[in-house]
C-alpha cells in the first residue's frame, strides 16, 4: 500500500502536493493538509496532534509525560492527577492514549491532559503512557516524575474534657497532605458551632452540670472534610480532679566517725516523704494510693518544693494548699546520723544509723510516707564500722552487723506513671562505708553509693561519708499534677505536657521549684 501510494506520487511529481525539508512545512497548517518531508523520506498529514507519517506506521510511545496533581474540592483518599503528554510524531497518527499510575489507576483519552481519579491523600504516584491506533499500542513511555497527592483532610477525631462552663477538644486526623488552617466545631445540645484555627481547643459558653457532645469538620486549602463522629460526652462543672504527686526533699548522708582514712561511715540519708493519689498506684511505705484532690476553678493553689538538705540536716517539707481542699504536706527525708550531728533523725523516710557497736535503731519514717532508716544490729564490736543505708519510700534499708566493712543498701524508691513515663523515686541514700572508699552500697531512685547525692527533683537521700570523702546531699523534691483541664496560668515555671494515657489526653504540671497554678 505504501509502496503504491509513494509510487504513484513520484510518478505524478507529488500531483501538486508541497515537499521540502522538515523546515519547508507550511508555517499555518489545517488539519488535513499534506507535505512530502524529503528528510525523512515520507509523506506526513497534518492532525490534531502535529505532521505524522500518512502511511502505515505503528504508533510510538508519546513524549514528555508530565503529571499534575489536582488537589481542589477533591475528598480525602479521592485524589485526582492531569497527566500531559506530547503524541509521538515518529509513529502513525494515534487514535487513543491510556495513562497508567503506579498506585494502580487507570485512563483512556483521545488526547492530552487525560486525568486519573481515586488516588489515595498523600501517595506519590508516577505515570507512563501508552497510544493507539489501527495498527496496534506502542510500548510505554518514559515514567514521569513522582506528584504528591492531596485532598481535604480527613474527617477529625475529637476528644472533649470538662472544665467550668467550658470545655477542652483535641482534634487529630489525616491532612489530606495540605496544612489544616481551621476546624469548625459544633455542640450538642445548643448547636453552637465555633472556629478553631489550633488544637487542643477551648470552647467555652457551656452551661454546667449538662452533658455535651461536640463534631468537627477541617479545612484546608483543597476543601473541607466530611463531619466526624461525635465526641465522648463530658458535663461541664466548677470544679475539677486533679492526681498528685508530693515528694519532700530528701535527707542528707551523715558525716563520718573519728578521722583519717581508717574512720567509720556515716549513715545514709533517708528519702522525702511521699505521697500519690494515682489510682493503681501507692503511696510511700506500701500505703495505698490517696483521694484525688477537687479543686475549683478560678481558685489558686500554692506549691512548695522542699529543697533537699545538706550539712548533716533534715530534708524540707514539700505541700499543695489552698481553698476548698486540705493541705497535702510530705515531710523532708530524716538525715544520716553522724559524730558532728549524733544520731540519726526521723523524717518522711528515716536516716540510717552510723558505723557503732551495739543495737542502734536509725531513724524513724513517717506512715503513708517512706520506712525507718537501717540500724546497728547485734552487740561488739568497738569503732571502725559502716554506716547503715536511709530509708525508701518504697522499701527498707539495710541493717548490717556491728564491724560490718561494707555500707548499707539504702531503701528503694517507688514507680509512679504521673506523666505518663514510669519514673522511680524516693530512693534512700547507701551508708558509708568504713575505711577511706566508696561504699558498695546501692539503692533505687536515692544517692547510691555512699557519697553520692540524691538526684534532684526525685527526693532522694544522700549517701553516707566514707573516710575523707564528704556526704552527699540529699535531692531536692518535686510536685506534680494531672488533670484533663488545662491551667488558665501558672507561676514557678512547671514543666507542661499533654500525655495521652488510657486513651485520655491530661495536662500535666511538674514543679521543680515552688510557684502556684490557677484553673
Amino acid at each position: 500500500m505504501e509502496g503504491g501510494i509513494m509510487a504513484d506520487l513520484r510518478a505524478s511529481g507529488l500531483g501538486g502536493v508541497p515537499k521540502g525539508a522538515t523546515a519547508d512545512r507550511p508555517s499555518s497548517p489545517s488539519v488535513g493538509d499534506v507535505f512530502y518531508n524529503g528528510t525523512l523520506g515520507y509523506l506526513e498529514i497534518y492532525t490534531a496532534f502535529g505532521w505524522f507519517a500518512a502511511s502505515t506506521i505503528a504508533p510510538q510511545p508519546p513524549l514528555s509525560v508530565v503529571g499534575t496533581n489536582v488537589g481542589s474540592s477533591r475528598a480525602y483518599n479521592n485524589g485526582s492527577v492531569s497527566v500531559a503528554f506530547n503524541a509521538n510524531p515518529a509513529g502513525g497518527v494515534p487514535s487513543s492514549f491510556n495513562v497508567t499510575a503506579s498506585t494502580g489507576q487507570t485512563g483512556t483519552g483521545a488526547t492530552s491532559p487525560i486525568v486519573l481519579t481515586g488516588i489515595a491523600s498523600q501517595a506519590t504516584p508516577t505515570f507512563t503512557v501508552t497510544s493507539t491506533n489501527n495498527y496496534g499500542t506502542s510500548s510505554s513511555s518514559s515514567t514521569s516524575s513522582s506528584v504528591t497527592v492531596t485532598t481535604a483532610p480527613q474527617a477529625p477525631t475529637v476528644s472533649a474534657s470538662s472544665g467550668n462552663a467550658q470545655s477542652t477538644l483535641t482534634l487529630t486526623g489525616a491532612t489530606g497532605g495540605s496544612s489544616i488552617t481551621s476546624w469548625s466545631i459544633t455542640s450538642s445540645p445548643a448547636t453552637t458551632t465555633k472556629t478553631a484555627t489550633s488544637s487542643p481547643y477551648t470552647f467555652t459558653g457551656l452551661t454546667n452540670n449538662t452533658s455535651y457532645t461536640f463534631t468537627a469538620t477541617a479545612t484546608n486549602a483543597n476543601g473541607t472534610s466530611t463531619a466526624s463522629s461525635a465526641s465522648n460526652s463530658i458535663t461541664p462543672d466548677s470544679t475539677l480532679t486533679a492526681n498528685y504527686l508530693v515528694i519532700a526533699g530528701g535527707g542528707s548522708g551523715g558525716i563520718r566517725v573519728g578521722g583519717g582514712s581508717a574512720s567509720d561511715g556515716g549513715g545514709g540519708g533517708g528519702a522525702g516523704g511521699y505521697r500519690c493519689s494515682v489510682s493503681g498506684e501507692s503511696s510511700g511505705r506500701g500505703a495505698s494510693a490517696e483521694t484525688a484532690l477537687t479543686l475549683l476553678s478560678g481558685s489558686t493553689y500554692t506549691v512548695e518544693v522542699g529543697a533537699g538538705s545538706t550539712g548533716g540536716i533534715q530534708g524540707s517539707s514539700s505541700s499543695i494548699s489552698g481553698s476548698g481542699i486540705t493541705t497535702v504536706t510530705s515531710i523532708g527525708g530524716g538525715r544520716g546520723a553522724s559524730d558532728n550531728y549524733g544520731n540519726a533523725t526521723a523524717g518522711g523516710s528515716g536516716g540510717g544509723h552510723k558505723g557503732t557497736s551495739g543495737n542502734t535503731p536509725g531513724g524513724a519514717g513517717t506512715t503513708g510516707q517512706g520506712y525507718d532508716g537501717g540500724g546497728v544490729s547485734g552487740g561488739g564490736g568497738s569503732g571502725n564500722e559502716s554506716g547503715n543505708g536511709g530509708g525508701g519510700a518504697g522499701s527498707q534499708p539495710e541493717n548490717i552487723n556491728a564491724g560490718s566493712s561494707t555500707g548499707g543498701n539504702g531503701g528503694n524508691g517507688v514507680a509512679s506513671s504521673i506523666t505518663g513515663s514510669s519514673v522511680t523515686r524516693a530512693g534512700g541514700g547507701a551508708g558509708g562505708r568504713r575505711f577511706n572508699g566508696s561504699s558498695t552500697g546501692t539503692t533505687t531512685g536515692g544517692g547510691g553509693i555512699a557519697t553520692v547525692s540524691g538526684t534532684a527533683n526525685t527526693g532522694g537521700g544522700g549517701g553516707g561519708q566514707s573516710g575523707i570523702n564528704a556526704p552527699g546531699n540529699g535531692g531536692s523534691g518535686v510536685v506534680i499534677l494531672r488533670t484533663t483541664v488545662a491551667a488558665a496560668s501558672t507561676t514557678g515555671s512547671p514543666v507542661v505536657t499533654t500525655p495521652t494515657i488510657g486513651g485520655t489526653v491530661y495536662n500535666v504540671y511538674q514543679f521543680n521549684d515552688t510557684g502556684s497554678i490557677t484553673f
